[in-house]
C-alpha cells in the first residue's frame, strides 16, 4: 500500500574499439575509459586506427573523435562488431556526435527450459521501395492578425479545418486522400501538390465572421522508402526517422479523421451504454500504434487501452448523474456542487449550427429570466439597445427557454461574456475524466474492463486492425502504397530457467529454495529471511480513531509480532502507541510534534531512535504525503503505512508482506540469490543503479520534475538499496545531476564497505529509443567524467528497461498460456520482432494473475563486461526474484521499480510542500521555515527541501 494506496499513483570517453580477427596482438591503450566493440570471430584485435589484418575493429567513427565498431573480417565468422561512442571531434556539438548500437554480442541465445509459439500484436507492413514521399512545411497565419503586430498560435483543430478547406476549394491540386497531416507544421503527400501562398476563407460557426488565412506550402524533402531496406539490411546502423515519422503520419491520418485523438491514442467519437461506469462516465477503449523496425522488416504494433470519458450528454442530465438527489427546480441548493462538476469542462451548444467547443469558465450571478445585455449593431446604423437573454434566443434562434430560473453557463474566454443556457449545452465527447474523480465502484469497473484475458485482447486487436476507422482503414496508407498485414506475427520464444533462492531455517542454517514450477512464487511457510532484522523501538500511531473502521489494536499487535518472529524477524512490544483521528495529517504542527513526541519517547524507553513507526489509516488519503514528508525530512523516522481494515483481518499473508517491508526498511535482507549472477561473477564488487524521473500530470505546466537515483549498498546479495531524490526542470527527462547523485551514491557505498564498486550496472528506465543518445551522450557522459576527475575507472553497463510499449505475447497453444492464458514467467523472445544488430530482447518475469501481461524490453546501449545474451537474460530475470517486499518475481528488475517508487515519493513530497504553501497558516518554527522555504524557493525547485533526514536517507524508505 506503501506507494499505490495514495496514489491521486559531454562526452563518453571514447576510446578503443574492439573487433575479433584473427592473428592480431593488442596495441598501446589509448584512453582509460575504453568502449568495447566486439564481432562474432576469433582473436581480437583492439585500438587501431585504421582497418587491420582482422577488420575494421578500431576504425574511427565518421565525425568522431572516438572509435567506432567496425566489423571483424578476415577471422572466423567475421561479424559484426560493437559500435560505440566517443567524444565529438574538437568544436563539434554533441548533437552531431555519431553513434551506433551495441551489437550483439553471439549469434543467438541457447539458455532453455523450453520453447513456445506465441503471436505478438505486430503486423508486418508492405511498402512500394520506389514510392516517394513529399515533405512540404506548411505555414499558416491570418491574413489581417487579430491584434497588430502580434501573431496568435492556432489551435490544431483550427490548423486542420484549415487544410481541409484548402483542399475542398481546389481538390485537383490539393488532393486530401493523397496526403496527411501532422497537424501543426508539416504535410506529407503522395502525389506533387502546388507551392507557393494560398488564400484559405474559413468561417467556424454561423455567427462568426469569415476569416481569412494564408497558407504557404514549401517543398522541404522527398523521402525515397527504399532508403529503409538499407537499415533493415544492416548496411546502415542509424535509424531512419526521416522515414519513419511521415510513414507513422501517414498510419494517424485516417484515425485522426474519423476519431477522437487524445495523446496518440483514438477513441471512438460514440459512446456506447455498455461501456459506461456511471455517473455520466465512460470506459472508452483507444488505439494506439506504432510503426517498429524489426528482423522480419517494418511492423505496425497496434495495441489499446482503456481510460474514463466524459459522456456526450445534455449538461442537465450530466448534472443529475453526477450530483446525488440534484433537482433542477431546487437549482440554488445545489449550487457549489454544480460549479464544482462543471467548470473546465468542455460544451458544444444545439441551438445553433456549429461544431465549436466551448469551455466553461463559470455560472451567471443571475439566472437566466434576469439577464440582459446591450445588443450591438454589426452595421452601426442602430443604437446598441439592452435586451433579455430570454428575448434574444425566441428573436434570433425560434428557442423557447424552459429553465428560465437556473443560472446560464458562461462560455466566454478569460473575462469575456458568453451566456448560454445550460439546457442548449452538451458535454463534448473526447474529453477525459481524471481517475482520481472515480468512485471505488467506477474504479472497479475501470479495471475490469482494462485487465481482460490475453485472448479477449487478442480478438480486440484483431477486429482494431481491420476496422474501417482504424490505420489501416480507407484509402490513405494505399495511396502511399503501403499496406498493412492483418495476420499477427508468429515468433518462438524460450522459456529459461529461474534462479535458486536462499532462505534460513530455523536453526540458522541457509537452505536452498525452488520457486513453484507455474507462477514462480515462493512460500515462507516455517522458512526465515535471510537476515532479520532485530526491532526493539518501534511504535504505533493509529490515525483510525473515531472512525467506523477503527483499529483493534489488541488484535492486530500480538498478531504482527508472532507473524515477524515466525519469519525470523525479533520485533519486540511497541515502546510507543498513540491515537488520533486523520485530521491531525493537516495539522502541520500537531503531526510534526507529535511524531517528535514518539521519537523522545523512544529515546527515553528504549535508549534510541525510534527504528520505525507503524501508522494505521482508515482510508487512502492525500494527507499522507505529509506524513511521509515530515517524517522523513523533518524528523527522521521511517515510516509503514497500512489501512485498518487490512490490519483487523490480519491474515497471514497480509502481516508477511508487511513484515518483509519493515525488516527490509530496517535493513533486513528478505531473499538472496543461491548463486552469484552471470558474467559479474568474482571478487568484485558490484553496484546495481537504477535511474527515473517521474513527471507531473499533463493538467501541471509549472510542477518539476523529480528525478531518483537508487542503488545496490551490499554485495554479493545486493538487495539492500538507498536512493537519491531531487527536482529539476519541468519535464525534462535527462537527469540534470547524474554524475553527482550516482557518485554519492557511490561514497555512501565506500563507507558501508570500505571499498567503491569494480563493477557498475545501470538501468535506466522511461526513456524512449529517441533518448538513447541522451542517455550516453549527456547522462553516462556527466558520469565518467565524475569518475575520471576521481581516477577512478569501474568498468560499465548501461541497459534501459521500457515498460510503456507497445507490444503484447499471446501463447500459441492454449495449454501454454496455464490457467490465465499467459505467458510463463522466464518467457524471452528476442527474434523476429526485435532488431537483430541490437541487444534487446522482451522479457516476461512475473506470473500474469489478471489481465494480460505486458513484458519488459530491455536495451542494452553499453557494455563494458561483454555480456553474452543469454548472460543478460538470465541477470535481469535473475534480479526480478530479489525485490523485497514479495515472494514472486516481479515485472521489472528491482533498480526500476525501485527508482520509479523512489521519484514517485519525491513527488509526494512535493505535493505536501504546495500543500503547505497554499496553506501557510500556522505560525509555529517548524511551520515557518517550511512556509519561508516553499515561498522562495519552490519555484527554483530548491534541492534541500527533497533531502532527507540523515537517519532515514540510507534506508528503503520508498518502499
Amino acid at each position: 500500500m506503501e506507494r499505490g494506496g495514495f496514489r491521486g499513483r559531454g562526452s563518453a570517453f571514447g576510446g578503443d574499439g574492439r573487433g575479433r580477427g584473427r592473428n592480431y596482438g593488442q596495441s598501446q591503450q589509448q584512453e582509460q575509459y575504453h568502449q568495447q566493440g566486439r564481432g562474432r570471430s576469433q582473436g581480437r584485435t583492439q585500438g587501431h586506427v585504421g582497418p587491420s589484418q582482422g577488420g575494421r575493429g578500431g576504425a574511427e567513427g565518421p565525425r568522431s573523435g572516438g572509435y567506432y565498431g567496425g566489423r571483424g573480417g578476415g577471422g572466423r565468422g567475421g561479424g559484426e562488431g560493437r559500435g560505440y561512442w566517443g567524444p565529438p571531434a574538437p568544436g563539434q556539438p554533441h548533437s552531431q556526435r555519431s553513434t551506433a548500437p551495441v551489437m550483439r554480442p553471439d549469434s543467438g541465445s541457447t539458455n532453455a527450459v523450453r520453447s513456445l509459439r506465441l503471436r505478438t500484436n505486430h503486423f508486418l507492413v508492405k511498402y512500394n521501395q520506389e514510392s516517394i514521399i513529399r515533405h512540404y512545411n506548411v505555414d499558416v497565419k491570418q491574413e489581417v492578425p487579430s491584434k497588430p503586430g502580434q501573431r496568435v498560435k492556432l489551435p490544431k483543430s483550427i490548423l486542420s479545418k484549415i487544410r481541409n478547406k484548402l483542399s475542398s476549394d481546389d481538390p485537383i491540386r490539393f488532393p486530401l486522400s493523397m496526403t496527411a497531416y501532422d497537424g501543426e507544421k508539416s504535410i506529407f503527400s503522395a502525389v506533387a501538390l502546388p507551392t507557393g501562398k494560398f488564400k484559405v476563407e474559413f468561417s467556424h460557426g454561423e455567427s462568426m465572421r469569415t476569416r481569412s488565412f494564408i497558407v504557404t506550402l514549401q517543398l522541404a524533402n522527398e523521402i525515397k522508402l527504399c532508403k529503409l531496406n538499407d537499415y533493415l539490411s544492416g548496411t546502415s546502423t542509424s535509424i531512419p526517422r526521416d522515414i519513419l515519422q511521415p510513414l507513422d503520419v501517414v498510419m494517424k491520418e485516417n484515425p485522426t479523421r474519423k476519431m477522437i485523438s487524445f495523446r496518440g491514442t483514438f477513441h471512438s467519437p460514440t459512446s456506447y451504454p455498455k461501456d459506461s461506469i456511471g455517473r455520466g462516465i465512460t470506459a472508452s477503449k483507444g488505439v494506439k500504434h506504432r510503426l517498429k523496425l524489426s528482423s522480419q522488416g517494418l511492423a505496425l504494433c497496434l495495441d489499446y487501452s482503456v481510460l474514463p470519458f466524459w459522456e456526450k450528454i445534455p449538461v442537465i442530465d450530466f448534472l443529475e448523474k453526477q450530483i446525488r438527489g440534484f433537482d433542477v427546480n431546487n437549482f440554488k441548493r445545489f449550487m457549489r456542487d454544480v460549479e464544482n462538476n462543471l467548470k473546465g469542462l468542455k460544451v458544444n451548444v444545439t441551438h445553433r449550427a456549429t461544431d465549436q467547443v466551448f469551455k466553461i469558465s463559470g455560472l451567471t450571478k443571475d439566472i437566466t429570466q434576469n439577464i440582459s445585455f446591450p445588443l450591438e449593431d454589426p452595421n452601426g446604423v442602430i443604437p446598441p439597445r439592452d435586451v433579455r437573454l430570454v428575448d434574444y434566443f425566441m428573436e434570433k434562434y425560434s428557442k423557447d427557454i424552459v429553465c428560465k430560473n437556473i443560472p446560464c453557463l458562461n462560455l466566454g474566454k478569460s473575462s469575456g461574456r458568453n451566456y448560454v443556457p445550460m439546457e442548449f449545452c452538451v458535454i463534448a465527447g473526447g474529453q477525459r475524466c481524471k481517475k482520481e474523480l472515480l468512485d471505488k465502484y467506477q474504479d472497479k469497473k475501470l479495471k475490469e474492463k482494462s485487465l481482460v484475458r490475453p485472448k479477449d485482447r487478442l480478438n480486440t486487436i484483431l477486429d482494431m486492425i481491420q476496422d474501417g476507422n482504424g490505420p489501416r482503414g480507407g484509402d490513405i496508407s494505399k495511396n502511399f502504397g503501403i499496406e498493412v498485414d492483418t495476420n499477427m506475427t508468429t515468433v518462438t520464444a524460450r522459456v529459461i530457467k529461474p534462479p535458486e533462492l536462499k532462505l534460513r531455517t530455523q536453526n540458522g542454517n541457509f537452505m536452498k529454495v525452488t520457486v513453484d514450477g507455474e507462477k514462480c512464487h515462493w512460500n515462507l511457510v516455517r522458512k526465515y529471511v535471510v537476515e532479520g532484522k532485530q526491532i526493539l523501538r518501534w511504535g504505533l500511531l493509529d490515525l483510525s480513531s473515531y472512525d467506523r473502521d477503527e483499529l483493534d489494536a489488541d488484535n492486530f499487535i500480538p498478531k504482527l509480532l508472532r507473524r515477524c518472529n515466525d519469519l525470523g524477524i525479533d520485533m519486540a512490544e511497541p515502546v510507543s502507541y498513540r491515537r488520533a483521528s486523520m485530521n491531525l495529517l493537516y495539522n502541520v504542527d500537531g503531526l510534526q510534534q507529535m511524531l517528535k513526541g514518539i521519537n523522545e519517547e523512544s529515546n527515553e524507553i528504549g535508549r534510541g531512535d525510534l527504528e520505525i513507526l507503524v501508522c494505521v489509516m482508515p482510508r487512502e488519503d492525500p494527507g499522507y504525503n505529509n506524513l511521509k514528508w515530515i517524517s522523513e525530512k523533518q524528523v527522521g523516522i521511517v515510516t509503514q503505512s497500512c489501512l485498518s481494515t487490512n490490519a483487523n483481518k490480519a491474515n497471514d499473508q497480509f502481516l508477511a508482506n508487511l513484515a518483509l517491508k519493515i525488516n527490509a526498511k530496517n535493513g533486513g535482507s528478505n531473499v538472496e540469490l543461491m548463486n552469484l549472477l552471470p558474467r559479474i561473477r568474482g571478487n568484485g564488487h558490484v553496484m546495481f543503479i537504477g535511474a527515473d524521473v517521474n513527471h507531473p500530470g499533463s493538467w501541471n505546466s509549472t510542477s518539476p520534475s523529480i528525478a531518483a537515483v537508487v542503488s545496490t549498498v551490499n554485495w554479493p546479495a545486493a538487495n539492500r538499496y538507498i536512493a537519491r531524490i531531487q527536482p529539476q526542470d519541468h519535464r525534462a527527462e535527462r537527469i540534470l545531476n547524474f554524475g553527482h547523485m550516482c557518485l554519492e551514491l557511490v561514497d555512501t557505498y565506500a563507507q558501508l564497505n570500505q571499498t567503491r564498486p569494480e563493477k557498475i550496472i545501470i538501468f535506466r528506465d522511461g526513456v524512449s529509443e529517441n533518448q538513447f543518445d541522451m542517455v550516453l551522450e549527456e547522462e553516462l557522459g556527466d558520469l565518467k567524467r565524475k569518475f575520471k576527475a576521481l581516477n577512478y575507472s569501474p568498468t560499465i553497463t548501461v541497459i534501459v528497461a521500457q515498460k510503456r510499449h507497445l507490444t503484447r505475447l499471446f501463447p500459441e497453444n492454449d495449454m501454454d498460456g496455464g490457467s490465465t492464458g499467459n505467458v510463463p514467467p522466464g518467457t524471452v523472445v528476442d527474434t523476429k520482432i526485435n532488431r537483430d544488430m541490437k541487444t534487446d530482447f522482451y522479457l516476461s518475469s512475473h506470473y500474469g494473475n489478471i489481465g494480460t501481461s505486458k513484458p519488459a524490453h530491455y536495451h542494452a546501449l553499453w557494455d563494458e563486461h561483454n555480456f553474452t545474451r543469454d548472460e543478460l537474460q538470465e541477470l535481469c530475470y535473475s534480479l526480478c526474484f530479489t525485490c523485497a517486499q514479495c515472494t514472486k518475481p516481479v515485472s521489472v528488475v528491482p533498480p526500476v521499480w525501485y527508482a520509479d517508487r523512489a521519484a514517485y515519493r519525491g513527488r509526494l513530497y512535493h505535493d505536501a510542500i504546495e500543500l503547505r504553501k497554499s496553506s501557510s497558516s500556522s505560525s509555529s518554527s517548524a511551520s515557518a521555515e517550511a512556509s519561508e522555504a516553499t515561498s522562495s524557493a519552490v519555484a527554483s525547485f530548491d534541492e534541500q527541501l527533497y533531502r532527507l533526514h540523515p537517519n532515514v536517507e540510507n534506508s528503503m524508505f520508498f518502499l
